[in-house]
């Protein structure tokens, strides 16, 4: 053993540990926080020597869903949530600031290469250990559980039996991906909704015809298998077949709705679907809110019925997958830990936030929380009067009967005032910067 590796094993072996199990955004954010506080870091993440229905690539931090973080306006909840997280020295804000893709008023990345940055900043730690292993079983020592919506059937049955009650669950979708050049500009067309003031995304428009035929095709396209599960959809993500089948219009008033998308001399369209740019290269653009669970040979079918992408080339088709989250309220203590095992700390998904943003900003959370339990230090909340104290709020005090997972949104902040939004994010901010410095005292 050279001089140098004798120095830092010296240095591991009176480090304090901690376990985090899940290489998702939370878990990335809770390694992350504590690796900048030089604890032992062990990272347990199955990828890529057992991979998910979801993922493509055993990198820490991959969006498996949509590449959009949704919107960067403050007057938005989850861009108040970001500029949180900013504060808050957040690793996802980061690297998605360095990864981004234009997409108007939204905060896109390039998928791969937000991952793969992620991947190589934690990897650069040396007090990081990696273990490409799945865990289905509680581990000794203080231990974070970041596994995600897509926790294993076995550590998730643990969880259940763990804290006495079935696993929830409900089914998520992903939305197909294809080749700009396969796009055809003749018909489609650039431009950001509500004269946003540049030409993010890629139009497709519908006469009132090609819609009534594409909506017909939709609603009787056949559905892939979902296995033994319950269709238990979560409202946010909703595959764009099941949404279609709600009403002849409803999509036109959701995610193919064509106001503010209107072209001057062009007749006008009844119905308007966006293609939002997927990474850095511009080649690769996503179907903005068509997650689907048809089965990839009716979505090549029926989705070349968009007019523009009649010879569309599909690098990634749409898929539907299982989302596992707990009732927290029942089962986890105001730090995140269980309530039958206090080492061991939930994060992220799971604990009943939807989003990519939400799970990360309750990784932090979470890292915060077992941080100060570790240091002997009294629990430091965030105020309700952040968007990350309304959502910690929401998953250790909502109402069991009807929890479920829940979005960044104005309605649970506490004092909100729709009539001056800018004194809500002013008073938001400052709140978040005096958690952030008791955290740190």
């Amino acid at each position: 053993m050279s001089k140098l590796s004798a120095y830092f094993f010296v240095i591991m072996e009176n480090m304090k540990r901690i376990n985090v199990i899940g290489g998702g955004l939370a878990g990335v954010e809770a390694c992350y926080f504590f690796l900048k506080r030089d604890y032992e870091v062990h990272l347990y993440e199955k990828r890529p020597n057992k991979m998910t229905p979801a993922h493509t690539s055993g990198n820490f931090g991959e969006l498996v869903c949509s590449n959009s973080l949704k919107s960067n306006r403050l007057d938005n909840a989850c861009g108040l949530l970001k500029e949180e997280m900013r504060h808050m020295d957040s690793l996802t804000m980061k690297v998605a600031a360095e990864t981004c893709v234009p997409s108007g008023n939204a905060l896109s990345v390039d998928r791969d290469a937000f991952s793969t940055k992620i991947t190589g900043i934690l990897k650069d730690f040396p007090n990081l250990i990696v273990h490409n292993a799945e865990i289905d079983d509680f581990l000794e020592g203080p231990t974070i559980i970041a596994t995600g919506p897509l926790t294993g059937d076995k550590l998730a049955k643990k969880l259940a039996d763990t804290i006495g009650q079935e696993s929830l669950f409900f089914f998520d979708a992903s939305a197909p991906i294809v080749l700009k050049d396969s796009i055809d500009m003749n018909i489609a067309y650039k431009k950001s909704r509500y004269e946003q003031g540049d030409d993010s995304y890629i139009n497709c428009p519908f006469s009132e015809e090609q819609y009534d035929k594409f909506y017909n095709e939709l609603v009787n396209a056949q559905v892939a298998m979902i296995h033994d599960f319950d269709k238990n959809y979560f409202e946010g993500c909703m595959p764009i077949e099941v949404m279609a089948k709600r009403g002849k219009d409803t999509l036109r008033f959701g995610p193919m709705k064509p106001k503010g998308l209107q072209v001057e001399g062009r007749e006008k369209f009844h119905a308007v679907i966006q293609l939002r740019q997927d990474n850095l290269n511009g080649d690769l653009y996503n179907i903005v809110g068509f997650q689907t669970n048809l089965t990839y040979g009716e979505q090549k079918r029926v989705f070349r019925m968009i007019p523009g992408l009649e010879n569309a080339e599909f690098v990634r088709y749409g898929l539907m997958h299982r989302n596992t989250y707990i009732c927290s309220p029942i089962a986890l203590n105001k730090d995140f830990s269980l309530k039958v095992r206090n080492d061991t700390f939930l994060a992220g998904q799971m604990i009943g936030v939807e989003g990519y943003v939400e799970s990360a900003a309750m990784g932090i959370l979470a890292a915060t929380f077992a941080y100060e339990k570790l240091e002997g230090k009294e629990l430091i909340k965030p105020s309700l009067e952040t968007m990350l104290g309304s959502l910690y709020n929401y998953v250790v005090n909502g109402n069991p009967t009807s929890f479920q997972p829940m979005n960044a949104n104005f309605g649970i902040l506490y004092n909100a005032n729709k009539h001056n939004r800018e004194k809500d994010i002013e008073k938001a901010l400052r709140l978040t910067d005096e958690f952030w410095t008791k955290v740190n005292g």
